[in-house]
């Protein structure tokens, strides 16, 4: 027989459930049965390829801890990583002994979302541990409360043993009636290089950024807009140039229905204008198209758009007076 302990907490001083499973770790061993303690925080990287450790398991133990509300993080990722990337045949044999202690409030309802959800994969639920512990100290020196910990292991180990039958729960019609879709046929070693991307957060960036790109063309496009030119107002803020000695800076500007911000830099006497990603900036300047447009057309400036609530910036405030002297479109001495 072989169970696997998937604990879901942070391994924080103090935390209930890790004398709860070193009780249950006692009882396994008395009992001789092989286990091994998967720890969901060292393994964040990996989560989604977790599901393929259920193979050669009997029974799992859900382990988790309520510090403010429900289950944990970690604890939800490898529910999900269960439900997309799982054998539901191989969940459909196992059975599940639910442990949520709770140094807040919210126990009990951590135990019936383990339960349901274990359920709702398809697998076999057994009678769980819940209690609130507001400190440590009055459950490791409580044996009554050990007692109730090992009868529970005891009751897993029997069910497993007997393989007890269940009553019919409504919970198991949903896996049935899902989508078969949603069942992703991945090898391990394709889950495992899914992981990796889906840790990376470069990755992640990159395909967030390409996806605003798209959804913004596919926007313009179905509005019957004419897809932004990634050279429109440069021109015209290198025309109006007006070098200030001692000024230099990084200007983002973040149109509204422009997929990339124009980035403009001033180096001196020299300007560089772009549109493109950029994470640094000395000031960031939100506004509408309609605006810079207005700006451009000399009937306000920056400064007065920012004034009237036209303009966000971020970063240094001190830069919007900068920019009406290096690119006076509006004349700065009438303001």
């Amino acid at each position: 027989m072989k169970i696997n302990i998937y604990y879901g907490g942070r391994k924080l001083i103090g935390d209930p459930t890790l004398y709860a499973l070193k009780v249950i770790e006692n009882v396994l061993s008395e009992l001789n049965v092989e286990y091994e303690r998967i720890e969901l925080s060292e393994k964040k990287n990996v989560i989604s390829t977790l599901p393929n450790t259920l193979k050669d398991a009997d029974g799992i133990i859900l382990a988790s801890t309520v510090e403010w509300f429900s289950v944990g993080g970690y604890m939800l990722q490898f529910l999900d990583a269960c439900w997309l990337y799982a054998d539901k045949d191989v969940i459909s044999k196992i059975y599940m002994m639910p442990v949520v202690l709770s140094t807040t409030y919210g126990e009990k309802e951590g135990l019936n979302f383990l339960s349901s959800a274990w359920e709702v994969l398809g697998g076999n639920v057994t009678q769980g541990v819940s209690g609130y512990f507001a400190e440590l100290s009055s459950f490791e020196n409580n044996d009554n409360y050990k007692r109730l910990i090992e009868k529970s292991t005891e009751g897993l180990y029997r069910t497993i043993n007997q393989k007890t039958a269940s009553l019919p729960s409504s919970n198991k019609v949903i896996i049935n009636k899902a989508t078969k879709i949603q069942n992703v046929d991945l090898t391990p070693q394709e889950t495992e290089q899914l992981s990796k991307y889906a840790s990376d957060d470069e990755y992640v960036k990159r395909q967030k950024e390409d996806i605003m790109e798209l959804s913004q063309l596919f926007k313009h496009r179905l509005d019957g807009e004419p897809v932004v030119e990634e050279t429109k107002y440069i021109s015209d803020f290198k025309r109006i140039f007006k070098p200030v000695p001692g000024v230099n800076g990084v200007y983002k500007f973040k149109i509204t229905e422009y997929a990339k911000p124009l980035i403009v830099t001033v180096n001196g006497t020299k300007i560089d204008c772009a549109y493109k990603e950029s994470e640094y900036a000395d000031a960031e300047i939100q506004l509408k198209e309609e605006i810079l447009k207005e700006v451009i057309a000399s009937k306000t400036s920056f400064q007065r758009s920012f004034m009237n609530g036209k303009i966000k910036i971020k970063g240094d405030f001190s830069q919007i007076n900068n920019l009406d002297k290096m690119f006076p479109f509006y004349d700065y001495n009438e303001m």
